[in-house]
């Protein structure tokens, strides 16, 4: 098993992370070759929780090519953190949810969304990887609260947080598919986004206490059980 908040170097695989015990998070799973799959099922993943919305799943031209007898060994879970087209969301957290500042806000507005995805980490079977389209903050914002419950400590939050920052920015260094509205930032312009960014996801936490706010929003105590057994602890 990887170590914790450390990289994982599933062939293929952009912006791979170990959060804790069988569970991990990455960007899209379209990125990971036939190899990168065995790869994930050899670390032990058996479920895959997609975050995204439907019109974000098509496949790019660049894909790798993957058996479908690969893919059969993993559930996929579709469990979008948000309602696409929401005029709220799009003006408070829009064009998409890129920040931590704006998590508190996603919570707010689809609190029954975030609980399906932590009943869907409760119900895997076998380690699960949980990913969005960069791996950055659908992705962030679930790994920050899975750890917040566990009790991992701030200074790790943050840093896997800003870990995912720094290598999905990496991947825009040398990506053939530009993004939209992202480019490379240099050093001197990324460094202070790390510590601006890294103060609201502590400031989201504190205010949200993840654990009462998986309760209210009924998530029930044998899920928070098995949800702390994925995460061994």
């Amino acid at each position: 098993m990887e170590e914790s908040g450390q990289p994982v170097q599933w062939d293929g695989a952009v912006n791979a992370w170990h959060v804790a015990g069988g569970v991990f998070r990455m960007g899209r799973r379209e990125w990971l070759t036939e190899a990168g799959w065995q790869q994930a099922f050899d670390a032990g993943v058996r479920t895959v929780i997609d975050l995204r919305n439907a019109e974000e799943r098509e496949g790019r031209d660049t894909d790798p090519p993957v058996s479908a007898a690969a893919l059969a060994a993993f559930d996929v879970v579709l469990a979008p953190t948000e309602e696409a087209g929401n005029s709220e969301f799009r003006q408070l957290c829009g064009p998409y949810l890129n920040n931590p500042a704006s998590y508190a806000d996603n919570a707010r507005i689809f609190p029954d969304r975030l609980a399906v995805v932590f009943k869907a980490v409760a119900a895997a079977h076998g380690g699960v990887v949980i990913h969005c389209s960069a791996g950055r903050d659908r992705s962030g914002m679930i790994s920050a609260m899975l750890q917040d419950l566990i009790g991992d400590s701030e200074r790790a939050i943050v840093r896997g947080y800003q870990r995912a920052m720094q290598g999905i920015n990496e991947y825009r260094r040398w990506s053939a598919t530009p993004h939209p509205h992202e480019r490379y930032l240099p050093e001197e312009v990324l460094r202070p986004l790390l510590e601006e960014r890294g103060e609201s996801l502590l400031g989201f936490l504190r205010a949200l206490k993840t654990e009462e706010f998986l309760r209210r929003n009924g998530v029930t105590e044998g899920e928070l059980a098995a949800i702390r057994a994925q995460l061994g602890r």
